[in-house]
């Protein structure tokens, strides 16, 4: 394939130099070093109309000589860069050479500079090269300095802009380096000329354009005169701004083929021999820039040079896909008008131009694509805008072949085939010239071949852009051109043949495949029709209407069914018939099934069930198709059998990501909650023991019902139960527990009665809370042979609802522990007592209560926690649910039927207390039971007072003493704490410093400044730790008295070592000065063990443990203000005698 080559992309530079300098070798050298720094990189241009910066990556420069002969007075506009933009004089003297500067080089370029300067809208420069070697001219006082540069800037560096510069180059040595500035300056010139004659092109474009409205306007004049423009773009690589030129004379044509007025262009076509089959985007096919500027070219000439200039620009910058897309867009609107004169065209002339072109563009796209890397979505893109042109180039065949017979008149091919076909009268001597279209007009083998070669390559291109469903329409073509084209003899063409291809599996089998891919993407209408061809198919080869058959059929029907029949291509004339018969041939085929079908949610038949259900007053279940349980329900599936074929709906979606075209609302079925049926519950057991197994406790509530046999299986995530230790509670705690296959089996339980077992499970630390599955299967004794079966799911916390933090305090052989419970959720917890008990083994310890025995009930919230000396053993439990329980039978006592309404009545108070918080606070502090207001409108009469009489009693309710009802007991070890060392820290003032006795009260008052003796004593005990009564055991120890700096100064060994036994006491005597006056703490004694080495550290060295408390902590020192006595001698006044 020969594609055209862009336009020039080059800047031209002319290049100057003395005669004697051009006719020398050198000459030949400095082209050369010129010549490398080119082309001309990363340049950064700004337009004056616009405020982006615009950056050239590369510019060609083409070196010229100044005499080069150039057209200047031409009437055709010229592309801006058909003139060099920079004019370069390169000056080879040395820089001292000021005499022959003087004398020769000078008047060389004054006549090069009068000459350029009379040229417009161009730059200049001179490049002055001189020896790496030379130096600058130096002198002394008297003479004048200078060089050759200096001069030739002084002489013609008139304006502000430096236009002189200076290389130290030898064509000797390679130095690129030195080119740097040259190249700046060069890049600088460009840029400056470039602009100048870019703003007097578009003025003229712009005055050109604002006289289209007058009189002598030339419409291809101006597209000559804006093309240079866009020339002139391209030619500096600036091809998005070229690209724009063509985009406003797109508009500007349109405008004016709107208006009518196209007396400026010759016919809208005038076909030539090739124009059916040339390259549609090859500029050079026609000299239609001639053409354009004689006013002769044709709109279809005009069109088709602009497009061909836009896809070349658009191809530069990497745009194939927008050019595929162009060229699409084009064809369709230039077509609709070659329709118009059609007559004059010669017979499948636009068929054969578009098939052509199509086929051409994707070959440019391909060649140009060579010049990218071209990956990820934008290949995706590209691939598909190239089958779509070739899925339009396969369309021409489908009219053409409908035309002449190959291909018959119906969908698929009918599709795409135009309404009017060519009868072949035409007033044009020419005919088509592409070949292969010729020959297939001719040649029905010829056609199938081009036929489904092209096909194939669309399908290839979109299977590679991932546009699947496309590909699949295709395939679908390939299946009826199987299946309907005949074999054809040559001169032979009728549309009623009744001869086939006859390749009926084949199609068949592309026919049932295509439409699962169609209906995800909800191409109803293509998916009918593949059902539909593969029905006919099925019937035209004679086949079994088997299970394959009626599958099909089934999924024709739903396709026509959600589309109502609207969109779904089949017969249209006779669509009731045809529907009916396909109903009745399936009534056929379902009896003569071997084996029953299951077909699901099928939309033929429509089902509808009531929104609510009844409950079976007398068992328990309700009159509906739904499953037994408390709430809101979705119909979830139902069925209707015809034969031996069943058609099944799941009315509940299992996916919300699938759509559908006819969607129903969801049938929802309220099923009320039946309060006298059997029902499970699961919770922790009342008493609970840290350590030991943990267990749940589950109750079976029997209702109404009389329970023969109930198989109790429990089952949550991350846990495992264990069955066979489980144990009954209450009444039935004697007995055993029956198990069979981990399922629990209880027998024998009467109506109205609970029996509640107890069943350890595996380790649940790692859970808050459980989510545990019970299912319960049973039988009663008014039906024995119904096995009914609920599945309940219960949520059991297993966090314990407070915290217990313990705070020890050795005191010498006595320690102190404290016990802080915290609430840890917004509930209260009501505690009745703790105590803390020693396990039998502990002897030689003896634990006693520091607070009243008889403290009462204490409630802990979230803000407020509860401390007890000892540990506890705490009880807690559902306590107001027994408080409604306890009224509930009282309220009931003289009620017939307590049974019927005590569910109700603790149901609807349950429900209320849950519903609203604010009883908590009275009640935790008077154990009054206010109960919310419950709505009563669906109760009984009967029920209602009843309810109402409970809320008056539990209003009067008040919290008893001692505290009664099943309270829930919480049991946690805690170990004995072990401590090797404590230490006892005292500092006692001495009466005086020779004295070995306390200051008491009686002593000598205490003054600020005054020293004070004082005695440090720490006594150290074993008795916590491993070496109690070991009176050999000795440990190091270091004391250190606090500084307190603000109250006294200390003097003695405030530091110091010592060796402590068990029950020994070291002492040492210390000074203390008291600051200030007041009551004074002493300071405080810290003790630490130093490492030891021993046989629990296992030779390694360890601190032992300590604690120190301090016997003085609590004591002051009166300190006095420190007195003295004054003696003043006061004149009353003189004796008068």
């Amino acid at each position: 394939m020969s594609v055209d080559a862009g336009s020039s992309q080059r800047v031209l530079v002319s290049l100057a130099a003395a005669p004697h300098v051009v006719s020398s070798e050198k000459w030949k050298q400095v082209q050369a070093a010129l010549q490398a720094q080119l082309p001309l990189r990363n340049i950064h241009w700004k337009s004056g109309s616009q405020t982006s910066i615009r950056t050239i990556q590369e510019l060609n420069v083409e070196l010229v000589s100044l005499d080069t002969p150039r057209d200047e007075h031409t009437q055709i506009p010229l592309n801006i860069l058909e003139k060099p933009l920079l004019n370069l004089y390169v000056v080879v003297c040395q820089n001292t050479d000021l005499e022959g500067y003087k004398n020769t080089v000078k008047r060389q370029i004054k006549d090069w500079h009068a000459t350029t300067t009379m040229r417009k809208n161009q730059e200049w420069l001179i490049l002055h090269i001189i020896r790496p070697d030379t130096r600058a001219p130096s002198g002394n006082f008297f003479q004048l300095k200078g060089s050759v540069l200096e001069k030739i800037k002084s002489d013609f560096n008139t304006e502000k802009k430096d236009r002189c510069i200076q290389v130290a180059w030898s064509p000797e040595i390679e130095a690129p380096a030195v080119w740097a500035e040259v190249v700046n300056k060069i890049k600088d010139g460009v840029l400056a000329a470039f602009d100048l004659a870019l703003i007097q092109k578009q003025e003229e474009v712009q005055r050109s354009q604002s006289q289209r409205e007058m009189p002598g306007w030339n419409f291809c004049n101006f597209f000559i005169l804006k093309e240079s423009l866009a020339s002139s773009f391209e030619g500096v690589t600036l091809f998005e701004d070229a690209y724009t030129q063509y985009e406003e004379l797109e508009t500007l044509f349109f405008h004016v083929l709107k208006e009518d007025n196209l007396s400026w262009f010759g016919k809208l076509i005038t076909p030539a021999a090739g124009d059916d089959s040339a390259p549609l985007l090859s500029v050079k096919r026609k000299p239609y820039r001639d053409l354009i500027l004689r006013n002769a070219i044709s709109i279809f000439d005009f069109r088709v040079y602009l497009l061909s200039r836009q896809s070349e620009l658009l191809a530069r910058r990497g745009r194939l896909s927008e050019i595929c897309r162009k060229v699409a867009t084009f064809f369709g609107s230039l077509s609709r008008r070659l329709r118009m004169v059609e007559e004059t065209l010669p017979q499948f002339f636009i068929e054969s131009w578009i098939y052509s072109s199509s086929i051409s563009v994707v070959d440019y796209c391909d060649y140009w694509a060579t010049r990218f890397h071209i990956t990820g979505p934008k290949l995706n893109a590209f691939n598909a805008a190239k089958g779509e042109l070739l899925e339009l180039a396969r369309t021409q065949l489908d009219s053409i072949g409908t035309a002449v017979g190959h291909l018959p008149q119906r969908p698929p091919f009918s599709f795409s085939s135009r309404s009017s076909t060519t009868s072949g009268n035409t007033s044009s001597t020419f005919t088509i010239s592409n070949t292969d279209i010729i020959t297939s007009i001719d040649n029905a083998e010829s056609f199938y071949k081009l036929y489904v070669d092209a096909t194939n390559r669309a399908i290839e291109l979109y299977t590679k852009a991932g546009r699947r469903k496309f590909a699949l329409r295709l395939h679908a073509s390939l299946a009826a051109l199987d299946l309907q084209v005949a074999f054809f003899p040559r001169n032979h063409i009728s549309h009623h043949s009744s001869s086939h291809r006859g390749n009926y599996e084949n199609a068949l089998s592309i026919y049932t495949s295509l439409p699962a891919h169609y209906a995800p993407h909800l191409w109803s209408s293509l998916e009918g029709y593949m059902l539909s061809r593969a029905l006919d198919t099925h019937a035209d080869y004679h086949q079994e209407k088997d299970t394959e058959w009626i599958h099909i059929l089934l999924s024709f029907l739903k396709s026509y069914i959600d589309n109502l029949g609207l969109e779904v291509l089949i017969h249209q004339e006779n669509q009731i018939e045809y529907i009916s018969n396909l109903v009745e041939s399936l009534q056929q085929a379902a009896s003569n099934l071997d084996a029953d079908i299951a077909h699901p949610d099928h939309p033929a038949v429509s089902l509808k069930v009531s929104s609510n259900a009844r409950i079976a007053e007398t068992k328990d279940g309700c009159f509906l198709d739904a499953a037994v349980g408390a709430g809101t329900f979705l119909l979830d599936s139902s069925e209707l059998s015809i034969a031996k074929l069943h058609l099944q709906w799941q009315h509940r979606s299992l996916s919300s990501k699938t759509p559908l075209i006819r969607k129903e609302n969801p049938v929802i079925v309220h099923i009320p909650r039946d309060l006298l049926a059997l029902d499970v519950s699961i919770s922790q057991p009342n008493k609970i023991e840290l350590g030991e197994p943990p267990t749940l406790l589950v109750t079976v509530s029997t209702g109404r019902n009389h329970v023969v046999k109930a198989s109790v299986k429990l089952a949550a995530s991350g846990v495992t139960f264990l069955p066979k230790d489980a144990r009954y509670t209450g009444g039935r705690r004697s007995r055993p527990l029956q198990v069979l296959d981990n399922i629990i089996i209880l027998e024998e339980i009467s109506e109205h009665s609970t029996v509640s077992f107890i069943i350890p499970h595996s380790d649940a630390s790692a859970f808050q809370a459980l989510k545990v599955t019970a299912e319960v299967e049973y039988t009663t004794v008014p039906e024995p042979s119904l096995r009914r079966t609920i599945r309940a799911t219960r949520v059991v916390v297993t966090a314990l609802p407070m915290t217990v933090n313990v705070e020890d305090f050795f005191r010498g052989s006595r320690l102190f522990s404290k016990f802080t419970i915290s609430s840890t959720s917004h509930q209260h917890v009501r505690i009745c007592a703790a105590s803390l008990t020693t396990q039998d083994d502990l002897d030689g310890v003896k634990i006693s209560a520091t607070a009243t025995k008889n403290r009462g009930v204490v409630t802990v919230t979230p803000a407020q926690p509860v401390n007890f000396l000892f540990h506890i053993d705490s009880k807690h439990g559902p306590e107001v649910e027994g408080v409604v329980d306890n009224i509930v039978t009282q309220v009931l006592a003289d009620s017939t039927s307590p049974q019927q309404h005590r569910a109700t009545l603790i149901n609807q108070l349950v429900e209320a207390l849950e519903g609203d918080a604010t009883w908590v606070d009275l009640y935790g502090i008077t154990g009054e039971l206010k109960i919310p207001e419950t709505p009563n409108n669906q109760m009984q009469e009967e029920t209602a007072k009843l309810l109402d009489k409970a809320k008056q009693l539990l209003v009067s309710h008040r919290h008893p003493y001692p505290p009664e009802g099943n309270w829930r007991e919480i049991r946690i070890p805690v170990d004995v704490p072990y401590m090797n060392i404590v230490a006892s820290a005292r500092i006692h003032i001495l009466s005086t410093p020779f004295s070995d006795l306390s200051a008491n009260s009686d002593s000598l008052p205490l003054y600020a400044g005054q020293p004070l003796s004082a005695m440090l004593s720490i006594h150290t005990s074993f008795h916590w730790g491993s070496s109690a009564g070991d009176k050999e055991r000795r440990y190091t120890l270091r004391y250190d008295v606090e500084e307190m700096v603000r109250d006294w100064l200390l003097s003695g060994p405030k530091r110091g070592d010592f060796a402590a036994g068990d029950g020994e006491t070291k002492s040492v005597p210390i000074t203390l000065i008291a600051l200030h006056h007041g009551e004074l703490a002493l300071p405080k004694v810290s003790v630490k063990a130093l490492p030891v080495a021993g046989e629990l550290t296992m030779g390694s060295m360890g601190v032992p443990s300590i604690e120190t408390f301090q016997i003085h902590g609590a004591e002051t020192v009166l300190v006095l203000p420190r007195g003295g006595r004054s003696t003043f001698v006061i004149g009353m006044g003189s004796n008068p005698h």
